[in-house]
């Protein structure tokens, strides 16, 4: 179908309207093929989760700052002159990926007040960046005047994120879009060597808690899951050996 139609959906509560499921359909050990209990997912408070957000944050905001910091005490060391440029370099380098995390953060994590929508081509410079960070290849097959309401906005990037995280030796990232009268449908394809999910990724991708794992590896997952459950849309993903298919469906 041709995407220059694409509505964007209204992602109000509907009363009727399920709430976010994930259905995992995993040869692996790290994913079950069966459907996480209602029971037992994490009724976490909003301050606990933006508790774990800030921590995330925290952390991957400190290594490119860090580097800025070293590079500066380089160009200050007077024993250091003939390192000038390559102190230069690391600023630049580490400035540019600290832009990069910010930029990202704000329209995945960060309620983004100045803008109500965002279209694809925005979201493909924003994941663009993130992943020239990374080993995976970003194919972002969406038309660049499709426009999403912020809950799609943060379901796509955060789908793209968990692809790209999700092929640590390469591979490519596919994201498509589809939208239906009932609603939008997104799609992360990953496909590489050695494509996996970690098992606390599908802990916080069915609503569960953490368990023995690393929060870091957690809370992005579950955030992604909060966002749909919010939207009250579903959440599936499966996963094979070397290829994994995350969807995300936001009503109408």
């Amino acid at each position: 179908m041709s995407m220059d139609d694409l509505s964007t959906p209204n992602l109000t509560r509907a009363e009727n309207t399920p709430a976010a499921h994930v259905d995992s359909g995993s040869s692996s050990a790290e994913t079950p093929a069966v459907e996480a209990p209602a029971a037992e997912t994490l009724d976490m408070s909003p301050h606990d989760l933006a508790t774990q957000l800030v921590g995330k944050l925290c952390h991957d905001f400190i290594s490119p700052a860090g580097a800025i910091m070293s590079g500066l005490d380089l160009l200050e060391d007077p024993s250091a002159q003939d390192m000038k440029q390559e102190a230069l370099n690391l600023i630049a380098a580490s400035a540019k990926k600290m832009v990069t995390l910010v930029h990202f953060a704000r329209v995945a994590f960060g309620a983004a007040s100045s803008s109500e929508a965002f279209s694809g081509a925005q979201l493909e410079k924003i994941l663009g960046d993130v992943f020239s960070t990374m080993r995976a290849e970003l194919v972002f097959a969406i038309p660049g005047d499709t426009l999403f309401q912020k809950p799609a906005a943060r379901a796509l990037l955060n789908l793209g994120l968990l692809a790209g995280n999700s092929l640590p030796t390469g591979g490519k990232a596919t994201l498509t879009v589809e939208s239906t009268d009932d609603g939008l449908t997104l799609t992360a394809d990953a496909a590489g060597p050695r494509a996996r999910l970690k098992a606390e990724a599908v802990e916080g991708l069915k609503g569960l808690p953490l368990g023995d794992g690393l929060n870091g590896q957690w809370i992005q997952p579950h955030w992604l899951w909060s966002t749909v459950q919010e939207a009250r849309g579903t959440l599936d993903f499966t996963v094979e050996p070397d290829h994994l298919v995350l969807t995300v469906k936001l009503p109408a």
